[in-house]
């Protein structure tokens, strides 16, 4: 099998390590989303970093500009000061479609295929796969991808959404939490799609160009976003921008009835009248040592000072206690 080991520690790149927290304004911060703050946070200061600040609003339909000022509001109350000015990604978009219609472009085609069309074949093909019980040996992730139907039709590319090709090949990097990982980006998630027909940018289209942009050195975000690195690797790779040197992907928090804590699970916003309190929890519930009860800006300090990543590592969620 070919593959590709990404080392990711070009020393050169960062003489100060950059780290970032972007959260998407489609609601507010709750405490899930709070724990990823605290623990980026914590660990880029522990190394004398700077913690830079996206809004990532590409999704127009979901993101809320209330909801943009609702998470600097509660940052800021709770003493996590970013460093530099706050990126919109709303107002990069010509940069994306920069880089699509540039170092990117080799690898991206038009597609017209709607979603009701690929659930039509992936359903005659789950069909023809009961019916040839042989084949089952089959990557069941074949069912799901992208069949690449339009990759040699020659659609427009500003009139249709786009696809980018992703490589074939096993991709791996450290993961300072998960530790080794190793995925094939073309298997698992196929020819991804990186502008809508309506304009709109992926997610992780967005996120690989300004990571690269901001130079950011040390990335420590979700679990729940850890299938996508391999793609976020590659497209940095092609678009000639410098790697992300530390990947870390944080076990994801879960209430106690097991789910993980979102705003599609309706998690509650947090509270930040009692401040203190909050990152007292966020801390505990990142295993953390305790810090003594102070305010914000003195309780961040001493977390700093002992930011551990070793009570997190190999696990996949942590729980909130039963109140």
């Amino acid at each position: 099998m070919n593959s590709l080991n990404i080392n990711t520690n070009h020393s050169l790149q960062s003489i100060r390590p950059v780290g970032r927290f972007a959260p998407s304004p489609t609601g507010e911060l709750h405490l899930g989303s709070l724990t990823t703050a605290l623990a980026s946070y914590c660990h880029i200061k522990s190394l004398g970093g700077k913690w830079l600040l996206r809004i990532e609003d590409t999704d127009t339909e979901r993101c809320d500009r209330q909801f943009s000022e609702q998470i600097l509001m509660d940052l800021k109350a709770l003493s996590l000061h970013w460093d530099d000015d706050v990126i919109y990604q709303s107002e990069r978009i010509d940069i994306y479609n920069d880089y699509l219609s540039s170092q990117l472009a080799p690898l991206t085609y038009g597609c017209q295929c709607s979603r009701k069309s690929l659930a039509q074949y992936w359903e005659r093909h789950a069909i023809l796969e009961n019916a040839n019980s042989h084949s089952s040996s089959k990557n069941p992730a074949d069912t799901q991808r992208y069949p690449r139907c339009c990759i040699d039709a020659n659609l427009d590319k500003n009139k249709h959404k786009q696809r980018i090709q992703l490589p074939d090949y096993a991709i791996g990097f450290m993961d300072g939490i998960q530790g080794m990982q190793w995925h094939n980006p073309q298997q698992s998630l196929g020819d991804m799609v990186v502008r809508r027909q309506d304009g709109m940018i992926n997610y992780i289209l967005a996120a690989s160009i300004d990571d690269g942009l901001q130079q950011v050195s040390h990335i420590m975000r979700g679990l729940d976003i850890l299938p996508m690195t391999t793609a976020q690797i590659s497209i940095m790779h092609a678009a000639n921008l410098p790697a992300i040197d530390y990947w870390y992907h944080l076990p994801l928090i879960r209430n106690p009835d097991g789910q993980k804590l979102s705003k599609q699970n309706l998690a509650q916003p947090i509270d930040t009248s009692r401040p203190s309190e909050l990152i007292a929890t966020a801390l505990q519930l990142l295993q953390q040592p305790t810090v003594e009860m102070d305010t914000p800006a003195r309780m961040l300090e001493q977390a700093i000072e002992q930011w551990d990543n070793t009570p997190l590592q190999n696990k996949l969620s942590l729980t909130i206690a039963s109140s």
